[in-house]
Order: structure tokens, then sequence, then C-alpha cells
């Protein structure tokens, strides 16, 4: 992980035969790599050198109002200026849908490169990703199939419906958490009205981006017991800044309605915690157990896109992501 992957991400400036595409920036990987610091330090210092940048959350939770400190959203001060969209645009009653975020994305995608800037795509939630950067067509829903499986999910749980899923498209399962009810439920749902797995849903990795624009993806990693360090220290520090307030103050406003919400990491513990069911220091373990189940589907789906750049958080980040952009002379 120490370096950059194989294969030239280098983008060339323009020669006078040849016009260059739109340029888009993804900064992709596993939680707790420093991705949304990376993010910001681009954007200012594509913008200084005349490549204005801005940038498109693609955290899944981070989408959420109020969830702020659980998923460790910058804050305005550690924006620095540069800006954010899709953040804070849903309610936490709201259910996340692809789809819709699909919609969101490029738009804003489409609307920052009409004014001649570069988005800069930042987040770990990696369907989220390939949303916005790849031919991605997702399939309609049937109500009455939906119903039943929601039904299942009840009576039944979502570890036996994960089971199931391992059973037909085990890369589904590997990439959904089995507590995830909802995108176990969909992928279910998918696969009963295509007939093929949920992943084949999915472009294959060597199908071109979509071909309006030249995107770059950055992926951030660290070997696993340095990022389960890190993992164990954001959680503290998520709870010692005040976790569990704000999961009461959200669940005033709605949060175990939230189908999505209410199973984000943290704040499912925190729920638990406040019911009774685990005592704060249970709420603090089992969240940092469950972050670092996640970090390992995470990098699991990350690293079998053969695209990404790898590069290894360090003193010299900046400058070897620039390196490896290459924005005609911004490098």
């Amino acid at each position: 992980m120490g370096g950059m992957a194989t294969g030239s991400a280098e983008l060339r400036a323009p020669t006078p035969d040849a016009v260059r595409r739109p340029l888009v920036i993804a900064v992709v990987g596993p939680t707790a790599t420093g991705k949304s610091a990376l993010g910001v330090d681009l954007a200012l210092a594509l913008s200084e050198r005349g490549s204005p940048s801005e940038i498109i959350n693609a955290d899944s939770m981070q989408i959420y109002r109020g969830m702020d400190v659980g998923t460790a959203k910058l804050t305005a001060d550690e924006r620095r200026g540069v800006t954010h969209h899709l953040l804070d645009i849903w309610s936490v009653t709201r259910t996340a849908s692809v789809a819709d975020y699909q919609r969101h994305a490029r738009a804003r995608l489409d609307a920052i490169i009409a004014g001649g800037g570069v988005p800069i795509i930042v987040g770990g939630s990696g369907l989220y990703v390939r949303a916005v950067i790849d031919r991605l067509e997702f399939p309609g829903t049937d109500d009455r199939l939906r119903a039943e499986l929601e039904a299942e999910l009840l009576a039944l749980g979502a570890p036996a419906l994960h089971t199931r899923l391992a059973a037909v498209d085990p890369a589904a399962a590997a990439a959904i958490l089995p507590t995830n009810g909802r995108r176990i439920v969909r992928a279910l749902e998918v696969i009963a009205l295509t007939g093929k797995p949920f992943t084949a849903a999915l472009p294959s990795y060597d199908s071109v981006y979509d071909d309006r624009y030249d995107l770059v993806q950055l992926g951030l990693d660290l070997p696993p017991d340095d990022l389960d360090a890190r993992i164990d220290e954001r959680t503290r520090q998520m709870f010692d800044a005040g976790l569990i307030d704000e999961v009461r103050t959200l669940e005033q406003a709605g949060l175990r309605d939230g189908r999505t919400a209410s199973r984000a990491l943290g704040y499912q513990q925190v729920l638990a915690m406040v019911d009774g069911l685990l005592t704060e220091p249970e709420a603090r373990a089992e969240t940092a157990q469950a972050t670092r189940r996640f970090v390992r589907r995470q990098r699991s789906w990350f690293r079998r896109d053969p695209r990404i750049h790898w590069l290894s958080p360090a003193p010299d980040l900046l400058a070897r992501a620039l390196t490896t952009i290459r924005v005609g002379g911004a490098g």
C-alpha cells in the first residue's frame, strides 16, 4: 500500500489538435483513512492552480441532517471554505435510495463541470461512488414482492435473510452487512425481479467511465492493525464528543423511524444502550467492532476495482495525490 498502484492515471495537458475532456476525481477507501481531509486539501490545491474544485459527498450517512459526530462529518471550519454538496440534505426519517442519490449527485457533478470546475467525489460508500462514475442503472421495485420480503425480515431477522442472499449471490452478501436488513431486502428483490445476481447490475470494471469526462480514482488505505487502532481512537473520540447526546436529539426527530439512519454504525449501538440492552462500555466496544467488520467489507469492495490508484496516508500524501492526478500543470 505504500505507494501508487501500477498503471497510469496521468492526465496530460491538451494538445492543439485534441480537446481534453473535463476532469473528475474520486477519493475512496475504508473508513478512518483520511478521505475527507484529503478531499479538502485537493480542492484547495487545485483551486490555487486554476482548477476550481468542489466536493460531492459519497458517504451514505453524511447525507442525513444532524448525523454529525457519529459520521465524522467535517465541521464548517474543517471544510476551510470548500463547497461541499450532498451533506445534510435528508431527514433521518427518510429511507436512503442509491437511485435518488445518483440523480442528485450527477446533477451536482454536471453543474460543477459546466461552471468550469473539477468535481471531487469523496466517500466510502462504494455503491454510491459507482452510481456516479459508472453507467449504472437500477431495476424498479415491486410493491407486493417488497412487502413480502419486509414481512420476512420482521419475522426472521436480517441475519436469516443474509444467509439466503449468500446462497444466491455471495458477492452481494460479502458487500452487505448481515444487520442491514433494508439492503438485503433490496438485493433479494432485484434478484427475484431480474433472475440475475444483484451484483450483475454493476458494470464490469473494464467498462469505460461515463465518456463525457476523464476520471482518476484515488484510494486511501492502511495496514489492518494501523486502521484498527484508528477505528478504536475514532470511536473513543465520537463518544467523548457527544455521540450519545446526538442520538438522543435525533431520537426526538424520528431517528427510530428511519430505516436507514437508525442502523448507522454507532447510532444503532447507542439506541440499544438507551433501551437498556447495552451498557455504555458495551456500546463503545460494539461500535468499534462493527466498524472493523464494515471496513473489511469496504476494503473488499474497493480492492476489486483495478482502476483505483492506491495511496497510503503520510505527510506527503497531497503531493503524491497531485502527482497522480496531473491536471495539466497543476501537479
